[in-house]
Parts: C-alpha cells; structure tokens; sequence
C-alpha cells in the first residue's frame, strides 16, 4: 500500500531541508573563519613573550591591546553558535537557532576586521618603522575590507532584492 504525502507535509520537509542546508553554510562559514581567527589571537597571545616586544613604542603598545581584544572578541563570538548548540541540544528551535549564529557571526567580523588590519599596521610598522607609512598602508586594507565584507554584500544584496 502506497501512502500518500500531503502538501503540507511535503512544504514542512521542504522547509526543514532548507533550515538544514542554511545551518550547513553557517557552519561551513564559521569553519572558514574559525582557523585564520584563532591563528591570529595565537599570533597575538605570543607577541608579548618576544624579548623585542619591551623595546615597543607605547604607542604600538596601545594599538596592539586593541588588537588582541578585537581578536579575542571575534573568536568568542565566532565560537558562540558551538557553545549554544551543545548546550541546546537537541536544537529545537532551528530557526531561531540560525538567526542568533548569524548575528553572532556578523557582530565577530566587526572586531575581526579591526583586528586584522590593525595586526597589518603592527607588522608593516615593526618592518618599516615609518608610522605615517604603516597607517597609510592599513588604512588602504581598511578601506579593502570594508568595501569586500560589508559593502559589496550590501550592493548585490540590495540588487538581488530590487532595493536602490
């Protein structure tokens, strides 16, 4: 005996099948960033150890305290989604679930961006030691990301939808 699927039926897999994929890119996402944020903050955390990191300028002292908090910052909000789903679990609330997880991984690529190119501004400046040229220089890698990873997301996202 053959049984029958309704409609409604067929449109809730469906839907649940798509919360399924969208949770599968967030996470394919999060592996993306994870790897190059953690590198980072560990990059950071050893930087101080450097019998070369007393001789700094306070300066460049205050630059790199900011940058490994934004590092830190980005790497808890990044790793957030993995916490919350363990201690969720089972997830009921997919939906739910997935908006959270965005918001926190858009609120971590705040910091991120500001980490990186203040990381940029600390190496350029310790290879160059011309301060004018190594903020010029992050400042051309601030103006890249944030046209890469919030305005060009921005533009196809308002083209795709029709918003001018």
């Amino acid at each position: 005996m053959q049984e029958t699927v309704s409609d409604d039926e067929t449109q809730s897999l469906q839907k649940a099948e798509a919360q399924d994929g969208d949770l599968s890119d967030l996470l394919e996402e999060l592996r993306v960033l994870l790897p190059g944020t953690q590198t980072l903050t560990a990059f950071l955390i050893i930087l101080p150890f450097n019998p070369g990191f007393r001789e700094i300028r306070d300066e460049q002292k205050v630059v790199y305290i900011i940058t490994f908090l934004c590092s830190l910052i980005s790497l808890m909000l990044f790793t957030a989604p993995a916490a919350h789903h363990r201690q969720q679990r089972p997830l009921r609330d997919r939906e739910t679930f997935k908006n959270y997880a965005t918001r926190f991984m858009i609120a971590g690529l705040i910091p991120l961006s500001i980490a990186l190119v203040l990381a940029a501004q600390l190496v350029l400046f310790a290879v160059v030691r011309d301060r004018w040229i190594s903020w010029s220089i992050a400042g051309v890698l601030a103006i890249l990301v944030l046209a890469l990873w919030w305005m060009f997301p921005k533009v196809t996202r308002d083209k795709i939808s029709g918003v001018h």
